[in-house]
């Protein structure tokens, strides 16, 4: 029975895992492995999404973000622009540290400044507030080719810089942010609540934070190793060096981070190579799927997010078209709509469900009802351009 349960829970957890590991095995039956199975896998890709996650974790673990959070919030003045900061926070950070690092960071901290602010806060803000902030980290993230696990791995799959990357996603980014900060101000205004004197509430929250002795000048040395993980997305560092520096620095300085990367993200990606790399070597089939998905790769990649979620779809998809930049609007406009069309969103989700269990459903409608009209919004721009 212990073993069932076990079993129960990690297929819970590890959902879209256990579906990549079933398809490699299914398509393994079918194309048993071989030489060419190494030529499946895009080590450039992992690589550089363990460098990033690594250091991310780091900054993480260091407060940083947490901090740089606080420092904005001690200059709000009222509702709207505490809330506006909150929501903000999301969508800029998640073009540098991911959509996921960027809710596992912000919507506990949210709830720690709304509750030092009142009860009352908590009660009509947190919903609408992390709702929006979670729909803020997936647009936000979207912008560019570091911001989620699916840009990284498009865009390392066409010959395409960085500027370029930004400008194929900054209409969508711009008008995403407009609306994020109407439908805030509105939502914080709505509720009626009139919080002031952050500054202060946040006083408490600092209490006995300080780092001391050598330990102060990690963040220095995570910054440094960012920097190389940028240097690197942008071809201008070979991959095996950043991953090197980044393996064996932080097992001297901080090895403990080592264990915070998220190893089944890594592990999906390698199940998906080996399905797409199997599939490609069934020409009848290949060709069956590539004829589905030409012309339609925005709206077929809107729809199999909705299911799979955006990074399995990327994945998916890109073993059938050549047109990568259509795979990459369509994934990156996929994360929203359905709860798990981003995989970020769960975050968000669990956080609610422990926080405030009472609040599941009324979060779970407006998180709905948002997404899709954000998605509707986002693809009638798509059709424009």
């Amino acid at each position: 029975m212990e073993v069932k349960r076990k079993l129960s829970e990690f297929l819970k957890r590890e959902t879209v895992l256990t579906v990549a590991i079933l398809l490699a095995i299914v398509s393994a039956v079918m194309i048993p492995p071989d030489r060419e199975y190494a030529g499946y896998i895009d080590f450039r890709t992992l690589s550089i999404l363990f460098c990033l996650m690594t250091v991310m974790a780091g900054l993480q673990k260091l407060g940083v973000f947490r901090n740089i959070a606080k420092t904005l919030l001690r200059h709000t003045q009222n509702t709207i622009q505490l809330a506006e900061v909150l929501v903000l926070l999301c969508f800029i950070f998640s073009m540098i540290i991911t959509n996921d690092v960027s809710l596992i960071t912000f919507v506990p901290f949210t709830f720690i400044v709304l509750r030092l602010t009142g009860e009352e806060a908590v009660k009509k803000l947190a919903v609408p507030v992390i709702v929006l902030q979670t729909i803020a980290a997936n647009l936000g993230s979207m912008l560019t080719p570091i911001g989620n696990p699916q840009n990284l791995y498009l865009y390392g799959k066409i010959q395409m810089s960085p500027i370029a990357f930004i400008k194929l996603m900054l209409p969508y980014s711009a008008v995403s942010l407009l609306f994020l900060l109407i439908c805030t101000a509105v939502a914080a205004k709505h509720s009626g609540i009139a919080v002031r004197d952050v500054a202060g509430a946040l006083q408490a929250e600092d209490a006995g934070q300080e780092t001391a002795g050598w330990r102060r000048y990690l963040p220095v040395f995570y910054l440094i190793l960012f920097l190389l993980c940028l240097l690197t997305v942008a071809h201008m560092i070979p991959y095996p060096v950043t991953l090197g520096i980044v393996v064996l620095g932080v097992g001297i300085m901080d090895r403990a981070t080592i264990g915070k990367v998220d190893y089944s993200l890594l592990l999906t990606f390698v199940g998906f190579f080996i399905f797409i790399g199997n599939i490609g070597r069934m020409p009848a089939f290949c060709s069956f799927l590539q004829k589905i998905i030409e012309g339609r790769e925005v709206m077929t990649a809107v729809a199999a997010s909705q299911v799979i979620s955006n990074v399995p779809a990327a994945l998916l998809l890109s073993g059938f078209t050549e047109n990568v930049k259509a795979l990459i609007v369509g994934t990156n406009l996929g994360g929203l709509g359905t709860l798990i069309a981003s995989m970020a969103s769960l975050i968000s989700y669990k956080q609610v469900a422990s926080q405030i269990p009472g609040e599941k459903k009324r979060y779970f409608g407006w998180f709905t009802v948002v997404n899709v009209g954000f998605l509707l919004l986002l693809l009638f721009i798509n059709g424009l351009l």
